[in-house]
């Protein structure tokens, strides 16, 4: 892909996702949605493999069709109350009609069969735009509208997101699907509290964000996109296996790392909404993740895979490692102490 046509690409994206964040029109905010739609079609279809090409058609025709219900949706509710204002959703099939496209895009369960393939039919630098800055529109969308939007239809699609993230993931060999089930299981995070505290959800997102681009990467730079190769990677860079073992012991919520600071607001909101049973609930859930983010680091550093003394191992990287992979992994690491200061803002 030339220079030029990766720069169209990123701007595109720049202005889809600004457009969206930005508009308090519906038609604005499906404009940039097609945007941004249009505009990663050839990143994830550019390496031109067959598998690449139907993950670029299914992301095709996900994303249309959640455009188009939500398009639907704004025009019911237009038709109904007069207004195209996005905070003034206030007709009840529409809310419901928006809530199912959202989780269309986000990926949410019942709607999550797209995600993990086209993330595994893309590369890690594609993936890692599909998993964050992708989920950014469409988690605005429902920031401006939560107050409309139906608390126990969310917190449904919430808790199956949290169980299916952490229950497909645990028998996965590929890396790229193990992130997306995860990407699954933090989405359910996040909209389970947008109603009730929707700084809270941003937050969660920013420091998932941080994380993610931090591991993603973390392997990208040894070029890591199975369990098999992951195990044979310390050989190559032991430094950068040892700090990705902490980031996705950090993405898993461990305390005292920073994915635990999310995970421990939004257990805390939820108890003071009387909502005790689902903390409880996602918390149990969320040990299911636990488990392949302990395997996956216990294959980048601790074990080794049974070899035969034949086999080559690579002694040095071939590609370059990112110079924002280490401050992403520093603060995927070390904001904890930060959270006095957060508590006061959100």
């Amino acid at each position: 892909m030339s220079p030029l046509t990766k720069l169209t690409l990123t701007l595109s994206l720049t202005l889809g996702t600004t457009t969206t964040i930005t508009s308090s029109h519906w038609v604005m905010a499906w404009i940039g949605l097609e945007i941004n739609t249009l505009a990663m079609i050839p990143l994830i279809s550019k390496s031109h493999h067959p598998r690449a090409t139907e993950a670029a058609t299914k992301y095709f025709l996900v994303q249309a069709t959640a455009s188009t219900l939500m398009l639907f949706s704004s025009m019911t509710n237009a038709w109904s109350s007069g207004q195209w204002d996005i905070t003034q959703l206030t007709n009840p099939p529409s809310c419901i009609l928006l809530t199912t496209a959202i989780a269309i895009k986000l990926g949410l369960t019942p709607f999550h069969f797209w995600f993990p393939e086209v993330l595994q039919g893309s590369s890690l630098i594609t993936a890692l735009l599909l998993s964050t800055a992708m989920k950014l529109p469409p988690i605005t969308i429902l920031l401006l509208t939560s107050h409309s939007l139906n608390p126990t239809l969310l917190t449904i699609l919430a808790v199956m997101s949290i169980a299916l993230g952490g229950w497909m993931g645990l028998n996965q060999t590929q890396t790229r699907k193990i992130l997306a089930f995860s990407s699954i299981s933090h989405l359910g995070w996040m909209t389970i509290i947008i109603v009730y505290n929707p700084k809270l959800t941003l937050l969660t997102f920013y420091l998932y964000t941080l994380m993610t681009a931090s591991i993603f990467l973390s392997m990208n730079s040894i070029n890591i996109l199975k369990l098999s190769t992951l195990m044979t990677s310390w050989t190559k860079t032991p430094m950068l296996n040892a700090v990705l073992m902490l980031t996705l012991l950090s993405l898993a919520g461990l305390p005292p790392l920073t994915g635990f600071l999310p995970k421990w607001l939004i257990i805390q909101e939820l108890t003071k909404q009387e909502m005790t049973t689902t903390a409880t609930t996602i918390s149990m859930l969320s040990l299911l993740g636990l488990f392949f983010y302990l395997r996956l680091a216990y294959c980048s550093t601790i074990t080794l895979p049974p070899n035969s003394p034949n086999k080559m191992k690579q002694w040095s990287t071939k590609k370059p490692i990112n110079t924002l992979t280490p401050v992403l992994t520093l603060l995927s690491l070390s904001l904890l102490p930060l959270s006095p200061m957060i508590l006061t803002t959100t």
